[in-house]
């Protein structure tokens, strides 16, 4: 098994499933001492368990992203597992579909807290980490398509994404000379727990996707690790779509 992640630390957060999981999961797999976040303790338990009988070093640790005690929380719990801190991968998001005319406050704050304060707070904390070892580390920011294109429903979680990703172009001015990195990664449909359970999805994005398919977990993992990995070390302030050229047309999905 490839292990060009030997040494490495890593937090990631919404991991129990999905996309977040895979990553965590794949992380561990190669080397990397993984803390495993979600806001949901038995999703989070059952998450560490299934990486760690494959073989990986991965450790739960239960919390919401939203709150900025807690995301310091998390780090410090990674330093005192494992040592440092490497890598961080802020994962964890909401999708609250809405109409704009009828949106709520309570929706919007929401939205913001986790998606946009989740991120800023661990990209904070972990950098802060990064700063005192000799041994720099990497960021990396989980974005999506709606950050690129309209959606319809999707105006407040379409905003949070697209300002993760002026976040991490910004984070260069503030981490380049620390020889910390920051990238981000748009996905587009893609087939996880969430959206499995719908007969219609799959088909609807497979027919409106130019590359034929819906994307599978592993296209978003194997981007992610890319850009988290050495071979990634001179890529910062980016952010990559990987959604099998929908943004190119955009055609809308009803």
């Amino acid at each position: 098994m490839n292990k060009k992640f030997t040494d490495h630390v890593a937090i990631v957060t919404g991991a129990g499933q999905g996309i977040g999981f895979g990553i965590a999961k794949e992380l561990s797999l190669q080397g990397t001492k993984v803390l495993l976040n979600d806001i949901e303790e038995k999703l989070v338990m059952k998450a560490a368990d299934e990486i760690q009988k494959a073989g990986g070093v991965c450790l739960p640790f239960s919390g919401d992203v939203a709150n900025a005690d807690f995301v310091k929380q998390l780090v410090e719990e990674a330093v005192k597992r494992f040592g440092k801190l490497t890598i961080a991968v802020a994962n964890a998001g909401i999708t609250l579909f809405g109409d704009f005319f009828t949106y709520t406050s309570e929706q919007l704050q929401r939205v913001m807290n986790v998606n946009m304060g989740g991120t800023f707070f661990l990209a904070q904390q972990a950098a802060n980490q990064m700063k005192l070892q000799k041994e720099k580390g990497t960021l990396l920011f989980l974005s999506s398509v709606t950050g690129h294109q309209a959606h319809k429903n999707l105006a407040a979680y379409s905003m949070t994404k697209a300002a993760i990703e002026m976040l991490a172009k910004n984070l260069v001015v503030e981490l380049s000379p620390f020889g910390i990195t920051v990238n981000a990664i748009a996905p587009g449909a893609t087939l996880t727990e969430r959206t499995l359970h719908d007969a219609e999805y799959k088909k609807t994005w497979d027919a409106i996707t130019p590359m034929g398919r819906t994307a599978g977990i592993d296209d978003i993992v194997n981007a992610a690790l890319f850009l988290v990995s050495p071979a990634a070390r001179h890529i910062t302030g980016q952010s990559l779509i990987i959604d099998g050229g929908w943004t190119s047309v955009s055609p809308p999905p009803f």
